[in-house]
């Protein structure tokens, strides 16, 4: 009987990770780092900021463990995590290493969640389907609507927004009515690797909520830690590259992006008349002109040309 192969694990290491931190230093490091990971084939995004430094990074893993150690050369860095899963090929194009205001955009200047008094209650994977299934619980997932879309935590609140900047004036609107409605004793916010929520439940301290709690290193590491069975996730979560989505096994799931708009579709999605690989979907259907969609219509054509070549295409 012939023994059996053990399966070839993806050769890319994809590591994503933020911390708050008071960083100095801000246009060295950005040369620093962009240098180191171009040196070690690394490539994808890294934000730098005053209030602390959020990434996703991909490649060889002596590469990516070589950038990871510098960032935690770095005073408050010390403890900086990264959550990682494998693809079988370089989910970016290139390295882009970048000076930001913020390192996720909440348009609050004065919110500082770099101190550890400003910001909500950590809660690990293993405690966070307890908190949420206790009936004075609040769910408030802290993402864009179409990542909501596409796979969330059962009787979740989605705020509807299209961009974190949206968040307080929802908290304003509608969440500071609701909690004076329903008198939660938590409010649990999650968001993809938890640098929402929690820069999150900073605002809201800050705007007088008390009992505020967050998935501690968001959803990616709830997927790595508590099995299928057992789990109240329901759907894919949307990453910010070309795996789109990922499963439970963080494996690159069923979805796939809208070269036009750049929104993630489903197998359902792609089956619509308004759906034309590259050109438009039933997100965009009716957003560009005809102007534009002949130029998609173009770099799609470029697109397939250069994947019947076995070359890669920039807009690919």
């Amino acid at each position: 009987m012939a023994e059996a192969v053990a399966p070839v694990e993806p050769a890319i290491l994809v590591a994503a990770f933020y911390r708050f931190a008071a960083l100095e230093g801000l246009p060295q490091l950005r040369a620093e780092l962009q240098a180191l990971a171009a040196a070690q084939g690394v490539r994808g995004t890294v934000l730098l900021a005053a209030e602390g430094v959020n990434g996703t990074v991909a490649g060889p893993d002596a590469g990516v463990a070589a950038v990871l150690l510098r960032l935690r050369q770095l005073a408050g860095l010390e403890r900086l995590e990264a959550k990682c899963s494998r693809a079988n090929v370089q989910p970016f194009h290139r390295l882009k290493v970048r000076l930001k205001r913020e390192i996720v955009t909440l348009g609050q200047p004065e919110v500082a969640p770099y101190l550890t008094s400003a910001v909500g209650t950590p809660v690990p994977p293993q405690r966070w389907d307890a908190l949420i299934a206790h009936p004075d619980t609040l769910v408030i997932d802290t993402r864009n609507a179409y990542e909501v879309a596409i796979g969330t935590f059962a009787g979740a609140i989605n705020p509807g927004t299209e961009s974190f900047r949206d968040f307080p004036a929802w908290v304003e609107r509608e969440l500071k009515p609701l909690v004076a409605e329903r008198q939660p004793k938590a409010i649990a916010m999650f968001c993809t690797g938890g640098i929402r929520c929690e820069k999150a439940t900073a605002y809201l301290q800050q705007r007088g909520f008390d009992g505020v709690h967050h998935l501690q290193g968001g959803i990616l590491r709830y997927l790595e830690e508590i099995p299928a069975e057992r789990s109240s996730w329901c759907g894919e979560c949307f990453v910010f590259d070309q795996r789109v989505a990922l499963n439970h096994q963080l494996e690159p799931g069923e979805h796939s992006l809208c070269h036009a708009c750049g929104l993630p579709l489903s197998p359902q999605d792609r089956q619509l008349a308004s759906y034309a690989p590259g050109v438009s979907c039933r997100h965009c259907i009716g957003r560009f002109s005809d102007g534009d969609r002949a130029r998609f219509a173009e770099r799609q054509r470029q697109i397939e040309h250069a994947r019947r070549r076995g070359e890669a295409h920039i807009g690919g």
